[in-house]
């Protein structure tokens, strides 16, 4: 007597019945979906009586999503939670206005990337051939944000970035924080048919030893993004390409090999601008820039204002200021937001020592 591949009655009937369920909880779901959608619309309602925009608010957005990833339970991980409510908060908001982003191209960059996972798949994104270029479209206001490299956890700071911020009027609105995995991606099949690989030159830094230990011969060449790379490979045969997987499903490469970053933690951090300055969201950073008197023991005493404070500082860069020889800029990130009173000392302190100080922002700590 043959097997019953159904499985049996009861079994059916348990299935059946937890397939019920799904569909009604899906049925909530869609409920209260359009719920908060029409909540949003009669609060973008408020704002346009009052005369204000409607347009992405990063400090309630990190409260929302701080508040849900408190109260998450499972079985579904933190970073899946704030991925699903980001993408809900990206559709009620894109009823009203779709917010474009401006971000360092060309299409399947690690920051098209990021751009997504802070703003959601409803922006609009619009690729730009550099960081100035990017800039320069938010200035503008061509688009309403700009996404820009900062740092890498492992190649340190992106000097462009930190460049451009001299002379730009815009302000620090948020971060983002994205996790870099690295593929080898090509036309090929095999490692052995690797001649050349391209890369942005960050990204074949991250990945030497691998490239040295899997592709001793195979020659190295940098381009300016990981993107292009994957163009150049999708292009020619005996190529292959250091990206993401959003590059591979654009430019219809296949990997072959994943995870090929030297340090699994690999972080590359990125910044949000615009116009706007940004309310306290209850845990925020701000960043700051400014030169010192040329005297000795100027630097020393200039900072002390962050120590006299209280104010914890979690990063600091120097950079030329192109006014003469050996004269600098320095950056600096600290934590909290410039107003409240603790932060609004320090900036006073430090502007009765400094040169000159330039506040870039104050904006939310990165939500996963």
């Amino acid at each position: 007597m043959g097997k019953n591949r159904g499985g049996s009655g009861g079994e059916n009937r348990k299935l059946e019945s937890l397939r019920a369920q799904i569909d009604a909880v899906d049925d909530q779901l869609l409920d209260l979906i359009a719920r908060r959608a029409a909540l949003a619309h009669q609060i973008a309602g408020v704002k346009a009586a009052q005369g204000e925009a409607t347009r992405y608010r990063p400090e309630r957005e990190a409260q929302i999503l701080r508040r849900i990833i408190a109260r998450n339970r499972g079985p579904l991980a933190d970073e899946e939670i704030a991925r699903l409510f980001r993408e809900i908060m990206s559709a009620c908001l894109a009823l009203e206005q779709p917010v474009r982003v401006a971000y360092l191209g060309p299409a399947g960059t690690y920051t098209q990337a990021a751009a997504l996972k802070h703003f959601g798949h409803s922006v609009r994104t619009a690729p730009h051939a550099s960081i100035e270029e990017v800039f320069r479209e938010v200035e503008a206001g061509a688009c309403h944000y700009g996404l820009v490299p900062v740092e890498n956890s492992i190649e340190g700071v992106i000097h462009h970035t930190l460049d451009s911020f001299m002379q730009s009027p815009l302000t620090i609105c948020g971060e983002v924080e994205l996790r870099i995995r690295h593929h080898l991606l090509s036309r090929g099949k095999t490692l052995r048919a690797v001649k050349r690989v391209y890369a942005h030159a960050q990204a074949l830094a991250q990945c030497r030893h691998w490239l040295d230990r899997e592709l001793p011969h195979a020659g190295r060449e940098a381009v300016s993004s990981n993107a292009e790379a994957a163009r150049r490979a999708a292009a020619k045969a005996g190529t292959a390409a250091i990206a993401g997987e959003a590059a591979a499903e654009l430019y219809g490469l296949r990997s072959l090999a994943a995870g090929i970053e030297d340090d699994p933690s690999n972080t590359t951090r990125f910044l949000v601008i615009g116009h706007d300055s940004v309310p306290p969201s209850g845990d925020d950073k701000t960043s700051l820039l400014f030169s010192t008197p040329n005297k000795p023991g100027a630097l020393h005493h200039v900072l002390g204002a962050f120590a006299e404070s209280g104010i914890s500082m979690t990063r600091i860069e120097s950079r030329p200021s192109r006014r003469g020889m050996w004269d600098y800029y320095f950056f600096v990130d600290i934590e909290g937001h410039a107003g409240t009173p603790a932060v609004a000392a320090a900036i006073e302190r430090l502007r009765e020592r400094a040169a000159m100080v330039k506040l870039l922002g104050s904006y939310p700590r990165a939500v996963l």
